[in-house]
């Protein structure tokens, strides 16, 4: 993104967005690279503070007085001077127009806040009330802060952040590969019919550890802007599939619905996903979120697969062919067993296909043994 590149910034909370989005949306318009953040950058090195709005509407009209209504295109030069102003200044959304400056901001003094300062106590205030980003620049202490519907964050140094992003991203790496050692072990376990609640819990627990770690790298990617590009290449590559993987995991072996207890594919991903990170280190509760009851007994009772897994890793196979395959055979050892001719008994399968599916099965059953015992 170029310095003069332009970043939206969405509308209030309660639009649809919610808060994490709002932050993250704000976050991305006063990333390096972009003209807004050219601008702070600009009054921190002219020692100078400053009090931006990020919108506009009535609410923000009416706790305006004095200063002067502007309605110029924005520039990062522009944002500079009028900071020297004694006063806020109040952008549109889209920050590509100055509506005013030298303002004085009146919220409402009711409003709680933790801030000492006069500008922070403001721009905590106003970002509550109108529900629109704040950024305050503080000349004594030369940060920049962005308050969001009540939270608040420091804008810190590239340099920094890329420190804790390179640190976060050799951590992935590490769960990455662990989770390929378990995944790989888990797809021979299958051939074999040899899978316990143990050995699924144990890929449905890294594949969980690696998306938290990838999701702390894409915030980082988010407040890097210009400066994460290549961060967000390396983070691709090492997170390529594990978001379809970790359902295609919960869709092979979620109990089948009983008097006591059932639970949809939906529902375990969901309570995985709302999982603490003490808990996720518990496999236990890792097969309780998964539908089982979490006992010792339990986990080390066999289970066998559907086949979704091990059908997806078949070349240019539909999902909607997956499905009926499964459906038709009801497990991954009745596939394995399966024949060319009993494969074409499932509607949308002809010989080509039934063919492709049998010798695809038949190298990946080849391949995993050989992974885990050789």
């Amino acid at each position: 993104m170029a310095a003069n590149d332009r970043a939206a910034v969405p509308g209030k909370p309660g639009g649809g967005s919610g808060a994490d989005g709002l932050m993250r949306a704000s976050l991305s318009a006063v990333a390096p690279g972009t003209a807004l953040r050219d601008g702070l950058e600009r009054i921190l090195r002219g020692n100078t503070g400053g009090l931006i709005v990020l919108g506009s509407d009535k609410t923000v009209e009416s706790m305006c007085t004095g200063g002067f209504v502007l309605d110029v295109e924005f520039t990062a030069t522009r944002l500079r001077e009028l900071c020297k102003l004694d006063g806020g200044i109040v952008l549109d959304k889209d920050i590509t127009k100055i509506l005013r400056a030298g303002v004085q901001l009146v919220p409402d003094p009711t409003i709680p806040t933790e801030e000492t300062g006069t500008r922070h106590r403001t721009a905590d205030r106003v970002s509550k009330q109108v529900g629109f980003p704040v950024v305050s620049v503080s000349q004594s202490m030369r940060l920049i802060a962005l308050y969001v519907d009540g939270q608040r964050r420091v804008l810190e140094d590239s340099a920094a952040i890329l420190s804790r992003a390179n640190q976060a991203l050799a951590t992935l790496e590490r769960y990455k590969l662990r989770l390929d050692e378990v995944a790989g072990t888990l797809s021979a376990l299958e051939i074999e019919d040899l899978v316990t609640v143990r050995d699924v819990t144990a890929v449905a627990q890294r594949l969980e550890m690696v998306r938290r770690i990838a999701k702390e790298i894409a915030e980082y990617v988010v407040e890097l802007g210009t400066d994460g590009r290549l961060l967000t290449l390396q983070l691709d590559e090492l997170i390529a599939g594990v978001e379809p993987e970790r359902e295609l995991v919960v869709r092979d072996y979620v109990p089948e619905p009983t008097a006591k207890r059932s639970r949809t594919v939906d529902e375990a991903l969901a309570e995985l996903d709302s999982l603490t990170h003490a808990e996720l280190l518990e496999l236990p509760t890792v097969a309780r979120a998964l539908g089982y009851t979490g006992s010792p007994e339990t986990l080390d009772s066999a289970v066998s697969p559907r086949g979704f897994r091990l059908l997806a890793k078949v070349p240019r196979l539909p999902g909607a062919i997956i499905d009926r395959l499964v459906e038709h055979f009801g497990g991954l050892q009745k596939l394995l067993a399966a024949s060319v001719d009993d494969l074409q008994t499932v509607d949308g399968v002809g010989e080509a296909r039934a063919r492709s599916v049998r010798e695809g099965l038949s190298r990946l059953a080849e391949s995993s043994i050989l992974e885990r015992y050789v």
